[in-house]
């Protein structure tokens, strides 16, 4: 194979670069390895990652460090490790500023797929909007009923997940609850990092009006990641493709959407 001649070199860095900032532009907090994943995997361009490093770090286009992110606490045991889809569960709560007020973003992901499975937009975080993002997630992915895909739940320690209603509920679904220990920061990762993921694609990018403004664009946002978001940990696949690859690889019927 010919070695690229200098001049044909810069000229394709060039373009590699306006490409890349184009998908900066919508994922301005994307790194080079997602960066590359997207050209390989979308644009179908054959690069290698360390050109994509390269041309990143030269023209200012990675994501500065937040040392003050470091956890400092101890872990007190590992976090269940799902082999199938629909076996462990996480669901966690952030809220957006509107001008209208906080919204509270409720929302379920699937650990085996990264699937977000359910979730819920409102101007409150009480038990029974926790309940109404599970039951979608139960409805979405168990059409013959909860009891029937075996789930277990993990939630931090919250008023909400800990609440009698809650728990009564998750009992007559089916559904076995787990809670992270106290000082466990990875105990519901998972679930932290995909509420980190939906803030740095959707929540963070726009001035949101309200609450109904937020709700209405998760909904499609939902939809967009889980049929296209590469995931890095599914070698960069989505999490539908990878649910609809198991049960085709198991044979069993896919009746979930």
């Amino acid at each position: 194979m010919k070695r690229q001649r200098p001049h044909a070199r810069i000229m394709h860095d060039k373009g590699l670069i306006a490409r890349l900032r184009e998908i900066k532009a919508d994922h301005p907090f994307w790194g080079y390895r997602r960066l590359w994943a997207h050209l390989r995997f979308v644009d179908q361009i054959l690069v290698n990652k360390k050109r994509i490093r390269r041309l990143v770090c030269e023209n200012n286009l990675g994501v500065s460090a937040n040392t003050r992110l470091r956890a400092k606490r101890t872990p007190q045991r590992s976090k269940p490790r799902p082999n199938v889809p629909n076996q462990w569960w996480g669901i966690d709560m952030t809220k957006v500023m509107t001008r209208s007020g906080h919204a509270y973003v409720v929302l379920v992901l699937d650990w085996y797929t990264k699937k977000l499975v359910g979730h819920y937009v409102g101007v409150q975080s009480k038990a029974e909007h926790w309940l109404e993002a599970l039951e979608r997630a139960v409805q979405r992915q168990c059409p013959n009923g909860s009891r029937d895909c075996n789930i277990s739940l993990m939630s931090d320690n919250g008023c909400q997940p800990t609440s009698a209603a809650f728990m009564a509920r998750c009992r007559r679904l089916g559904i076995q609850q787990a809670f992270t220990s106290y000082n466990n920061p990875k105990g519901n990762a998972d679930t932290e990092r995909m509420v980190r993921t939906m803030k740095e694609e959707l929540l963070w990018l726009y001035d949101w009006g309200s609450s109904d403004d937020v709700a209405k664009a998760l909904d499609a946002w939902a939809e967009k990641y889980n049929n296209q978001y590469l995931h890095s940990t599914l070698k960069y696949k989505t999490p539908c493709s990878v649910e609809q690859l198991f049960f085709q690889q198991h044979e069993t019927p896919l009746m979930v959407a």
